[in-house]
């Protein structure tokens, strides 16, 4: 009987630990290497949204075929959009290239 009331209380216990862990979520931004001004902007406003409410945000830009050539293009792209949510939130991973993606990640700044 002891040892079913060890169990019992351990688990009571993670269960309490686990309830008071703050879960992360993670929300995705997709880019094309040639995204137009309007709708990087109408993006940038759903990534402030997310970063307010206190999501990280996972930014990226995929390249199809041939556009590959423009990897340029895609960093400058995700460097700017870091520089236009500074406020909202800091960079955890500057952008880096994993096969055909360029992935960012932002962490939302604490409210004090």
């Amino acid at each position: 009987m002891d040892y079913k009331k060890f169990l019992y209380e351990q688990k009571k216990r993670d269960k309490a630990l686990k309830s008071k862990a703050t879960k992360v979520i993670v929300k995705e931004i997709r880019f094309g290497p040639q995204t137009d001004d309007h709708d990087y902007q109408f993006k940038k406003k759903h990534a402030e949204k997310f970063l307010k409410e206190g999501a990280k945000l996972k930014a990226f830009v995929f390249f199809k075929g041939r556009s590959i050539v423009f990897k340029e293009q895609g960093q400058i792209l995700l460097l700017k959009l870091a520089q236009d949510l500074e406020e909202f939130g800091k960079v955890e991973q500057m952008p880096k290239l994993e096969g055909k993606r360029m992935t960012m990640f932002i962490a939302p700044k604490k409210n004090k």
